[in-house]
């Protein structure tokens, strides 16, 4: 029934920016120390990485996740898709660093620059399609950084990202970035809700929602005792009308297909509804 069809792209809450409903994380692409997988994984060669991007555009797929706390994502996709950048939306962050096994976090608008210089020329483009600050919990101390904030909001008006959010831990954070920005990066999933009131904001005021953890870190069995818990994630997320897309991230061809399709299925689910 699915043969054939690609994700439809939808509108990132108020910004003039397209995605698609899925985007592919990339911590994998360049980080397999300090992660939180079920299973271990070799960081994949280019080709590998190369065939997969090419899988995801060709299903729809045109959203692409990364950090500078992903280890060598960034520098891999400026290098593979060297000459490809109109056809992918990046999203990138700033704020957390992962050096010799550890994170650290620096929430300073001179770190932010830096970063997000030193992000731009690994990725090799002019600009971020949506730059998030990558929170380390304390959300709201970090958004009443009214330094900081400014800029971010000095970035966009550079030109030098269409967009900016934060990826928050907290209802209060996520409710705060959706009032002060254009995007949040929020968890929701069937075992865990407690964000579920930011979710609800955005639907009522039309911000931009990006799930994160949807399908529990690659954890599916704890997403319940359904025979398809990835489907079951899906309908779960996709059936609240404060999510714009949800980023999902793997190494897997045959993974990543059958979470679009999946994804597939929920949205003929919404529109019959």
């Amino acid at each position: 029934m699915m043969t054939g069809q690609t994700l439809p792209l939808v509108k990132l809450g108020k910004t003039d920016i397209d995605v698609s409903p899925i985007g592919l994380g990339t911590v994998k692409f360049g980080r397999n120390e300090g992660v939180k997988y079920p299973l271990d994984f070799s960081v994949p060669d280019d080709i590998h990485i190369s065939v997969l991007l090419a899988q995801a555009k060709s299903l729809g797929i045109n959203m692409l996740d990364t950090a500078p706390a992903y280890g060598k994502s960034e520098e891999r996709l400026g290098e593979i898709l060297y000459g490809q950048r109109k056809d992918w939306v990046i999203v990138g962050k700033a704020g957390e660093e992962f050096e010799d096994g550890k994170s650290t976090y620096i929430f300073t608008p001179d770190h932010f620059e830096m970063s997000l210089e030193r992000s731009l020329k690994r990725l090799k483009t002019d600009h971020l399609d949506v730059l998030l600050i990558h929170s380390d919990g304390n959300d709201m101390d970090i958004l009443e950084n009214d330094a900081l904030m400014k800029k971010m909001h000095s970035f966009k008006e550079q030109g030098l990202v269409r967009a900016i959010g934060a990826s928050t831990k907290t209802v209060e954070g996520g409710m705060r970035a959706l009032d002060t920005m254009d995007v949040v990066m929020a968890c929701y999933n069937p075992v865990y809700t407690d964000e579920e009131r930011v979710l609800n904001y955005a639907g009522r005021y039309g911000g931009a929602v990006l799930l994160k953890k949807l399908l529990a870190s690659g954890h599916v069995d704890k997403l319940g005792t359904q025979d398809d818990p990835v489907q079951h994630a899906m309908d779960f997320a996709f059936s609240h009308n404060g999510v714009t897309s949800a980023i999902i991230g793997t190494i897997n061809p045959h993974h990543l297909r059958e979470n679009v399709m999946a994804c597939l299925r929920s949205l003929e689910k919404v529109r019959a509804a």
